[in-house]
Formats: C-alpha cells, structure tokens, sequence
C-alpha cells in the first residue's frame, strides 16, 4: 500500500566539473567534440555497473567511438574526480543524487542521456509502503509516515556525515535533526506517544531539542 512519495529530485546520469560545462560540455552529443581533452574516457564504479555508459559510448549518434569506461569503485572514481578537478582537467564521470559528492565537488549533470537514463537526468522519486492494512491497524505511525519527507539536499549532507565523517547513524541522524529542527513539525504533527502525549514534545525532550 502507497502511503506517500518521500522523496523528489533523485537522479543518475553523465556529469563533469562546471568548468568543463562552461567550456561547452553541457550535453551528451559535445563529449566528442573535446575527445582529446577527455582522453576519450569516461569514469564509472564497479564492473557491472556501467552498462548504460557502454551502450552510450555503443550508440553511434554520439560519435563516442574509440572511448572507454575506466571502471574501479565509488570511492576509486570519486578519487579520480577530486584530482582532476583540483588540476582544472576534464573529465566525464557518473554522478548521482542524492549523494555528498554533490558538496563535494562544484559539477553540472549533462543533459541527453535520457535513452541510457531515463529522462530528467535520471530522475527518480522514493516511496513510503507498508502492507495492505496497516494504516488503519496502526493510524498513529500511519500519521507519522504520512508526514515524513526529505530532500536532496538534506539527505547529501546527511550521508556525508556516514561516508565522509565516519559517523555512526545514529550520530549522523541527529546532527542532520538539529541542523533541520524545523523538520521535526511537520513529522510529529498529530503524532502522539505511547501514553497520548503530544510526539513533538516528547522527541525535542528526548534529543535535547
């Protein structure tokens, strides 16, 4: 059962510095026109991962014959996007949100890989489900689901606290919380504890809030 989309502005898909993309690389077709400057490579994650830019360089309307994929790990390839861009070279990669390379890194998603992506970048929403039912067994967290949404750049700077801090979640779940606390309204709106008291206050108590 659908409770609520979560979650907007999700995507997948090519991506380079914006000192690339003011240099005229702001789509797909203009890769091959500064083929040398990209060492006619592109960078993705593990092997098994980058099919859709192996069918892009395959797809002769974008004259990307010759290039390559450098396959190595999310990490490897972020590795790679942070020594290029610190020595201003070009370089194509796959980019995603939400993700913390997006306050990482100052880059631009190309537009024109929708046949490989998907369209609008990539884009993709997250849902709430829960089994058919259990709003109406459990109408409480069912108000609490109903009012829980995100977004993109919340959830960069969140996973940054994990992946980048070293964070434990839990940690990482309450830094973002108090930096949002406004937040917490709309979540606990109408939502009550155990003993029918208002959720809102009992959770800022309990946090420090």
């Amino acid at each position: 059962e659908n409770v609520r989309v979560n979650l907007v502005g999700a995507k997948y898909t090519f991506a380079v510095p914006t000192y690339v993309w003011d240099a005229g690389v702001k789509d797909l077709s203009d890769l091959h026109k500064f083929a040398d400057k990209f060492g006619k490579k592109m960078y993705g994650i593990e092997p098994g991962s980058n099919q859709l830019m192996m069918d892009a360089i395959a797809d002769p309307q974008f004259g990307l014959g010759g290039w390559q994929v450098v396959e190595s790990s999310e990490a490897g390839m972020l590795s790679e996007v942070g020594y290029e861009i610190k020595e201003k070279q070009f370089i194509v990669f796959q980019g995603w949100a939400p993700h913390p390379m997006n306050t990482m890194y100052d880059f631009k998603y190309l537009t024109g890989g929708d046949k490989f992506f998907g369209p609008n970048f990539g884009a993709a929403t997250v849902t709430t489900q829960v089994r058919k039912g259990y709003l109406q067994q459990c109408p409480n967290v069912a108000q609490f689901l109903k009012n829980l949404a995100f977004d993109i750049d919340m959830e960069n700077v969140g996973m940054g606290y994990l992946i980048n801090d070293g964070m434990k979640p839990e940690d990482g779940a309450l830094k973002s919380i108090t930096l949002h606390k406004d937040r917490l309204d709309a979540w606990l709106a109408g939502v009550a504890t155990f003993d029918g008291k208002p959720g809102l206050a009992a959770v800022k108590e309990k946090l420090g809030l």
